[in-house]
C-alpha cells in the first residue's frame, strides 16, 4: 500500500465508527508561543484534551502535519525523518481503552494486512510510592484480542530500560516498562508533574521486523545484552500509541480521576507502511522511493552502496520537509523557523554535492526534481502544496536557497583553506572556536569542515564544536521563550487589543499596498505583535503613515466586531482572509470588524478579540515600530498600543 492509501484507509475507518475527519494544522503553531513547530499530533487538540468543548463533538480523527527539529542530525539510520505524518484518533470524554485497543489493533490487522505474530504491545507497570496502579485493564483486553487470532500472549514485566536490556523478550507479547516509557502527561513523569495536570499511562504498538525466519534484522548487542520491544537496535519500530488520559495531580501529590477520561491516539504513517511492506527501512516506502530513484538515475550511484546511503537519505528527507514547511508560509531566515527551513534546504544541497547531482548552475536541479515529486504526490491530501502560485512559491524558494547556498560556500572554503594553511596545519587540528565560527559566520557546514580537515590529516575538536553549538542553541531557545513570553496562548486585555488591531493592519496593508498582500505568519504578545506579509518592496515612509493613520482611524470609529459562524465555501466568496497554508473544517469561524456585508476586515480566525474597535485604543494609539525584510518577497512589521 501507499502511504496514501493506507492515510485513505485509516481516516475512512475511523469516519465509519462516528470520528469526524478534521483537517491537519500548520505546521506553524497557531496560539502556541512554546515552540517553533507542530510537533505532534495531539499539539493542537491539547485545549480540548484539557476540557474544552470542541466544535466538532467527541470523536475526532485527522492526519497531522509534523516537524522535528532535533531530529535533523538523527537522519540518515533506516527510520528518523524530521517531517511525518501522524494518524490520530481522539476520545473527547466517550469511549475509553476497550473501544480504542481493538479498533487500532482491527486497523492493523484486518485493514492493513499486518502478521499479528510480528506485533509487540507495552503498557504501564504502575508507581506504588504514587499510588497508580499497574495497568492490566490494557493488559487484559491486548491478551483477548491476541488470542482472537490464535495467539497466546504471555505478559513480560521489564521495568525501566535497562532492566528491559538485562530481562530481555522471555517470551512476552505483552510488556509492562515503568513511566519513563508507558505514561504520559505535559511535565513528563507522575513526579514531575504539577498540582492540577492531567496526565495517564499509554500503551503502544511496535512491529518485529526480526520475527520472520528470514531475520531481516537482528538484535545489536552495542545496544544491551538483550532485546526488547524499545530496544534501540532496529529491530522493533512503534509504529502506534494509545495515551490514556484518566489522572489528575492533587495538591497533595496523590492522583484523583479525571471527571471526563480521554483517549489520545498516534500512529507514524510512514512508519505504519514500512511495517506494512516489511520493509524496516522507511526510506524504501513509496514517501522517499521516487526521490531515491531520481537520484540514483542522475548520479549513476547506488542506494545501497554504504559510502551514499546516508546521502540518499538526508536529501529525500529534508526535500519533503522542506516542501511543507515552504507550503505552510515558513521561508528561509537567519532565526527561527526560517533557519530551521534554510539549514534543511542547504543540508540537502550538500549531500546532493556529496552525490554529484548539485549543480548551482542548472535550472532543473536535483532539490527543485525533488520537490516536484513531493508536490505530485502530496498535493491531493493538502492542498495547500496545489495551485500555480504554491508550485512556484516552492520550488522558486528552494532554488534560490540552494544558488545562495553554493556562493556561501565559495566563501567558506577560502576561509577553511586560510585557517587550515596558517593555523591548523601547524599544529594539527582545527579548534571547536574555528569550526564554530566557519558555521555561524560562513555558514560552512561542519560535516564539510570535518571532511576536507581528514583530506589534509588534520583533526577537528568535534566535542568541543558540540558544546558550542550546544550553548549556542540554549541562548537562542532562552531568547525566543522570553520573546514570545505572554504570546497567545494567553487570553488577556493586552494580547486580546492587539489581535484585533493585527486584524486592522492586514486590511489597512491591502488597502494601502493592494490586494497582492497575505499574511504569512504573525506573533502577538502583550507588548507588541508582528505581522510578516507577501510584499516585494520597502514600504516607503509615506505608506507606513497611511497604513497608521488608517488602523487609528478605524479604532476611533468604534466598529463592532462581529464573529459569525458559517459554511467554509460562504466565507471564502466573501473574501475572508485566511492563514496562509492551513486547512479548515466545512464550517468556520469568521471575525468580521464591520457587519458582513460592508466589513473593513473578514478573516478566518479563532479569537480572542474585542467586541468593538474602540477598546483598542484604552491601550494606546497604534504605532508602527519596524518594517523590514524577513525573505525574498516577504516583509515584517513590528507595531504596539502606546
Amino acid at each position: 500500500m501507499t502511504i496514501n492509501e493506507i492515510r485513505t484507509k485509516y481516516l475512512e475507518f475511523f469516519e465509519k465508527r462516528g470520528h469526524t475527519v478534521i483537517p491537519s494544522a500548520s505546521l506553524v503553531p497557531l496560539n502556541d508561543p512554546t515552540t517553533l513547530f507542530t510537533g505532534s499530533g495531539m499539539q493542537p487538540l491539547i485545549p480540548y484534551l484539557l476540557g474544552k468543548e470542541h466544535p466538532h463533538g467527541a470523536r475526532l480523527a485527522n492526519s497531522q502535519k509534523c516537524f522535528r527539529a532535533e531530529d535533523i542530525e538523527e537522519v540518515g539510520d533506516n527510520r528518523h525523518t524530521t517531517f511525518f505524518e501522524m494518524l490520530g484518533n481522539w476520545s473527547l470524554g466517550d469511549y475509553f481503552k476497550k473501544e480504542q485497543l481493538r479498533w487500532f489493533f482491527e486497523f492493523l490487522t484486518d485493514e492493513i494486512g499486518l502478521n499479528p505474530r510480528n506485533l509487540y504491545v507495552t503498557a504501564f507497570i504502575g508507581d506504588e510510592k504514587l499510588g497508580l496502579p499497574r495497568d492490566i485493564e490494557s493488559a487484559a483486553l491486548w491478551k483477548e484480542l491476541f488470542a482472537h487470532k490464535g495467539i497466546e500472549a504471555e505478559e513480560v514485566e521489564l521495568g525501566s530500560q535497562e532492566d528491559a536490556a538485562r530481562k530481555g523478550m522471555r517470551n512476552g507479547r505483552i510488556f509492562y516498562y515503568d513511566a519513563a516509557k508507558n505514561w504520559w502527561s505535559r511535565a513528563g513523569e507522575p513526579e514531575n508533574m504539577p498540582p492540577g495536570e492531567p496526565g495517564g499511562p499509554d500503551s503502544e504498538v511496535f512491529y518485529d521486523f526480526g520475527a520472520t525466519d528470514s531475520s531481516q534484522v537482528a538484535h545489536d548487542p552495542k545496544f544491551g545484552a538483550e532485546c526488547h520491544p524499545n530496544c534501540d537496535c532496529g529491530r522493533f519500530l512503534e509504529i502506534g500509541n494509545s495515551v490514556f488520559m484518566q489522572y489528575l495531580k492533587r495538591h497533595d501529590g496523590s492522583f484523583g480521576h479525571l471527571p471526563k477520561q480521554n483517549v489520545d491516539f498516534g500512529g507514524g504513517l510512514e512508519r505504519i507502511a514500512a511495517a506494512a511492506h516489511d520493509e524496516p527501512d522507511v526510506f524504501l516506502i513509496d514517501a522517499f522511493a521516487e526521490i531515491i530513484a531520481l537520484i540514483e538515475h542522475f548520479s549513476r550511484k547506488a542506494y545501497d552502496d554504504s559510502r551514499y546511503t546516508r546521502s540518499f537519505r538526508i536529501v529525500a528527507d529534508h526535500v519533503r520537509a522542506a516542501v511543507f514547511m515552504l507550503g505552510d508560509g515558513v521561508r528561509p531566515s537567519n532565526t527561527e523557523r526560517g533557519y530551521v527551513a534554510r539549514r534543511l534546504i542547504r543540508r540537502a544541497a550538500q549531500h546532493a554535492m556529496k552525490l554529484s547531482v548539485g549543480d548551482k548552475d542548472k535550472e532543473d536541479s536535483m532539490l527543485v526534481r525533488a520537490a516536484i515529486v513531493t508536490i505530485e504526490k502530496y498535493k491531493e491530501a493538502y492542498p495547500e502544496l496545489d495551485g500555480e502560485h504554491a508550485y512556484e512559491e516552492i520550488t522558486g524558494t528552494i532554488r534560490k536557497e540552494e544558488v545562495r547556498f553554493a556562493q556561501t560556500l565559495e566563501k567558506g572554503v577560502k576561509e577553511f583553506e586560510r585557517i587550515a594553511t596558517h593555523e591548523a596545519t601547524p599544529r594539527g587540528f582545527i579548534s571547536a572556536e574555528q569550526a564554530f565560527l566557519l558555521f555561524t559566520t560562513y555558514g560552512f557546514p561542519f560535516e564539510m569542515t570535518k571532511e576536507l580537515a581528514e583530506e589534509r590529516d588534520i583533526s577537528v575538536d568535534e566535542n568541543g564544536f558540540k558544546d558550542l553549538i550546544k550553548k549556542h542553541q540554549d541562548v537562542s531557545r532562552a531568547g525566543i521563550e522570553q520573546k514570545f513570553k505572554g504570546g497567545l496562548a494567553d487570553t488577556s486585555e493586552k494580547t486580546t487589543r492587539l489581535h484585533t488591531a493585527h486584524h486592522l493592519l492586514l486590511a489597512a496593508l491591502r488597502q494601502v499596498l493592494g490586494k497582492h498582500v497575505k499574511q504569512r505568519g504573525s506573533n502577538i504578545t502583550q507588548e507588541r505583535l508582528r505581522i510578516d506579509f507577501s510584499h516585494g518592496e520597502k514600504m516607503t515612509k509615506e505608506e507606513l503613515a497611511e497604513v497608521e493613520r488608517i488602523v487609528n482611524e478605524k479604532m476611533e470609529e468604534g466598529i463592532p466586531v462581529v464573529r459569525t459562524e458559517m459554511a467554509k465555501d460562504e466565507a471564502e466568496k466573501l473574501g475572508a482572509e485566511r492563514e496562509f497554508g492551513a486547512k479548515y473544517p466545512e464550517r468556520v469561524s469568521v471575525y468580521s470588524i464591520g457587519p458582513l456585508e460592508k466589513a473593513f476586515s473578514i478573516e478566518f480566525c479563532g479569537g480572542p478579540h474585542v467586541s468593538n474597535t474602540a477598546e483598542i485604543g484604552k491601550s494606546g494609539a497604534f504605532k508602527i515600530q519596524k518594517e523590514e525584510a524577513v525573505a525574498s518577497g516577504i516583509r515584517r512589521i513590528k507595531a504596539v498600543l502606546q
